[in-house]
């Protein structure tokens, strides 16, 4: 019975704690207020440009190439925002983007919008289209709130379910760690964050419609990830093994997305 009991009650629990996402239109488990997450990512962002070599846009044309092809992402998720009548949905991003000096092959986008590309992803991308499809998927992880998803996964799993609040005060150091690897800082297990498959394919296929809204042919992707997977010189686990879906499989799916994503195609010269 008591069993029973405890089962009913985390069932309701889970059940008041998803949240419907404004992009998909479906229910997640987000145990994490937004608003708190975006406080805690204004903190953590700052904290990760002071400890990492940050490449000034004044004298740097990768910097300038990473900062021109972020304020067109943001200006195409705004767009899209507005269209569909969601541009609520986006209170609180306060967008920022940075090149930093790493050469780990890695991208990543905070709640509200902070990003970072690591200057060792730039061979791989070549072109700025294809670093579009890198950041419009890492903005598109922010946006379907899949950091959060993680990140109340592991509240749940590690430390009880409590409140973020209550994390923070009791566990700093914990809640610190799920929190940069629920959002892949430092990460260098690969380009993108280890999300779920699905998460993956959902972060591609919103991405892809950033990058064609932001004026980059989204047929830039396939590129980028055959030459990902040539980096790669056979070392990247079988897909049953990884939480990410394998490059062939990965670009098998971009296909299948990529005439959705060219309806919204429309070139603009630099």
């Amino acid at each position: 019975m008591i069993r029973r009991i405890l089962f009913s009650l985390s069932f309701v629990f889970l059940l008041i704690s998803c949240s419907r996402n404004a992009l998909t239109g479906k229910n997640q488990l987000t145990l994490l207020p937004e608003t708190e997450l975006q406080a805690m990512a204004t903190q953590e962002y700052q904290s990760f440009l002071s400890t990492n070599k940050v490449v000034s846009v004044s004298n740097n044309r990768d910097a300038e190439m990473v900062k021109r092809v972020g304020d067109r992402i943001v200006k195409a998720v705004q767009s899209y925002y507005a269209e569909k009548g969601m541009t609520d949905k986006l209170a609180g991003f306060k967008w920022e983007t940075n090149l930093v000096e790493d050469k780990a092959v890695n991208a990543w986008c905070m709640p509200g919008g902070k990003i970072v590309v690591y200057t060792g992803i730039l061979p791989i991308t070549q072109n700025e289209a294809a670093l579009a499809a890198v950041m419009g998927h890492e903005v598109s992880h922010a946006l379907l709130q899949h950091g959060n998803q993680r990140m109340s996964q592991g509240l749940l799993q590690q430390l009880g379910g409590v409140a973020l609040s209550v994390a923070v005060a009791n566990k700093p150091a914990e809640t610190q760690n799920l929190f940069l690897n629920a959002y892949g800082v430092g990460t260098q297990v690969g380009v993108l964050l280890p999300f779920s498959r699905k998460h993956e394919l959902e972060a591609d296929r919103y991405g892809l419609i950033w990058t064609a809204m932001a004026g980059y042919n989204p047929q830039e992707a396939i590129g980028l990830w055959e030459r990902m997977e040539q980096a790669s010189q056979g070392q990247a686990p079988p897909e049953f093994l990884s939480t990410h879906p394998a490059e062939g499989r990965r670009i098998e799916q971009i296909k299948k997305y990529m005439p959705e994503a060219l309806q919204y195609y429309k070139p603009v010269s630099n």
